[in-house]
C-alpha cells in the first residue's frame, strides 16, 4: 500500500509540474487568449491560442460573416422578410421565441442575432442564406478555410453543444473570423455596438450579452458566448485613437472572469501600441522616353502598421524611382517602390505604380514629329 501511495504521489507532482497536454500554464484566468489588431493581423499578445476549444455562441462570429458576405454581394437584402422554419423555432438556448412560419425583416433578425445571441434567429437567416443549416454549415468550414483557420471544425451554426462531437475552434482563429468581419463588413458594428433595443415593434426588449459595450471605453464588439462544455468566451473589439483590438478569450470560468481577462488584454493593448497608417495616393509624374507621351503619372498603395507606442512617428520612408522610364510602360506596371523603415530596420517595401500607359514610339509618330518641327 505505501507503494501505491507513494506512486500516487508522484503521479500528482509530475502533473503539478507539467500541465495537462495541449495546455500551458496561463498568466490569464482562462484556456486560451490572443489579442490582435485588426486592420494588420498583428498579434500583440498570445497564450495557447492555437487550441481548439468549444466557442459557445462565438461561433456566430463566422454565421454573422457568411450573413453579412451575402447582403453585401447583393444575394441578399436587409429588407427582406425571413420566413421561420419549425427547424429555427425549435432552437434551444438564448433565443427571440420565435414561431414558425413568423416573419422578420433580415435587419431585425441580424440585431437579434448580434445583440442577443438568438440561435432561433442565426437558425432562420442560415436557412434564408443557404436553404438550409446543413448547407449552411459547410458554407462555414469551406470559408474558415479560405480564410487560412486550420484549427476551426464546424457542426452548427450557433454553438450549441450538448449534441456535438468535434466543434471546435482556436482563439487565434476566432481573431482571424472577426477581423474579416469588422474590416471588410463594417456595418455589423452598428449592431454589436447597441446596448439596448427592441424588435417586433417595440414589443420584444434586446438588451446585448456582451457587457463591455456598455462599461468599457471604445468597446464596438463583437460576441460573447457560454456553455457547460465551453465555460465562458468572447471576441471583444474596441477602438481608441484609430486602433482597431480585437480580444479573444475562452474557457474562462466566470462571466465576470472573462470580462476581466479581455478588459486586461485590451488595456494592454491600447496602453504599449499605436496605430499608424500611410495612405496611398499619387506622385509627380516621371518622364518617359521613347514614347509619344512625355511622361506619365504615378501611384501607390497604403501601408500600415502597429508599432511600440515609444516610437510612434517615427518611421522613416525613401522614394526609390529612376530619372526616367523607358517605353512602353503599362498601367499598374512598378517602376519603383516606397521603403518604411524604423530605426534603421526594414518594415515594407510598397510598389509604386504607373498610373497609365506609355506606348512606344513608331517609325510614323517620329517623322510626323520631325515633320512638325520643321514646319513650325
Amino acid at each position: 500500500m505505501r507503494k501505491v501511495a507513494l506512486v500516487i504521489l508522484a503521479a500528482v507532482m509530475i502533473m503539478s509540474v507539467f500541465p495537462v497536454a495541449g495546455y500551458a500554464e496561463s498568466k490569464y484566468d482562462a484556456k486560451s487568449v490572443i489579442l490582435m489588431e485588426a486592420e494588420t493581423g498583428t498579434v500583440l499578445y498570445e497564450e495557447n491560442s492555437d487550441l481548439p476549444l468549444p466557442p459557445a455562441s462565438v461561433t456566430k462570429v463566422m454565421t454573422m460573416l457568411l450573413v453579412m458576405e451575402a447582403v453585401d454581394s447583393g444575394q441578399i437584402k436587409l429588407t427582406d422578410m425571413v420566413t421561420v422554419s419549425a427547424n429555427a423555432a425549435g432552437m434551444g438556448g438564448s433565443q427571440v421565441y420565435l414561431e414558425e412560419n413568423e416573419q422578420m425583416s433580415v435587419d431585425d433578425m441580424l440585431k437579434c442575432v448580434v445583440v442577443s445571441s438568438a440561435n432561433d434567429a442565426c437558425v432562420a437567416l442560415a436557412e434564408f442564406v443557404a436553404g438550409s443549416e446543413e448547407a449552411f454549415v459547410e458554407k462555414m468550414n469551406k470559408r474558415a478555410a479560405e480564410l487560412g483557420m486550420t484549427h476551426t471544425s464546424f457542426e452548427n451554426t450557433n454553438g450549441l453543444d450538448d449534441d456535438t462531437v468535434n466543434h471546435v475552434i482556436s482563439a487565434r482563429d476566432i481573431a482571424i473570423m472577426s477581423a474579416e468581419l469588422i474590416t471588410k463588413h463594417p456595418k455589423i458594428l452598428e449592431y454589436s455596438s447597441i446596448w439596448m433595443d427592441s424588435v417586433r415593434n417595440g414589443e420584444f426588449g434586446l438588451t446585448n450579452t456582451n457587457r463591455l459595450i456598455r462599461f468599457y471605453s471604445g468597446a464596438n464588439g463583437l460576441k460573447t458566448g457560454s456553455t457547460s462544455k465551453a465555460g465562458f468566451c468572447i471576441s471583444a473589439s474596441a477602438k481608441r485613437s484609430g486602433m482597431q483590438l480585437i480580444c479573444v478569450v475562452m474557457g474562462a470560468p466566470s462571466r465576470d472572469s472573462r470580462n476581466e481577462t479581455a478588459k486586461k488584454l485590451l488595456d494592454m493593448g491600447f496602453a504599449g501600441y499605436a496605430y499608424e497608417d500611410f495612405p496611398g495616393g499619387s506622385l509627380d509624374a516621371i518622364r518617359v522616353t521613347g514614347s509619344v507621351r512625355t511622361e506619365i503619372p504615378l501611384s501607390y498603395g497604403e501601408f500600415d502598421t502597429v508599432v511600440e507606442k515609444q516610437n510612434a512617428g517615427k518611421i522613416e520612408s525613401e522614394i526609390i524611382l529612376p530619372e526616367s522610364l523607358a517605353a512602353p510602360v503599362e498601367n499598374g506596371q512598378q517602376v519603383g517602390e516606397i521603403i518604411y523603415t524604423l530605426d534603421g530596420s526594414e518594415l515594407a517595401r510598397i510598389p509604386i505604380c504607373a498610373a497609365e500607359n506609355a506606348e512606344r514610339i513608331t517609325f510614323g509618330q517620329v517623322f510626323l514629329q520631325l515633320l512638325n518641327s520643321f514646319l513650325y
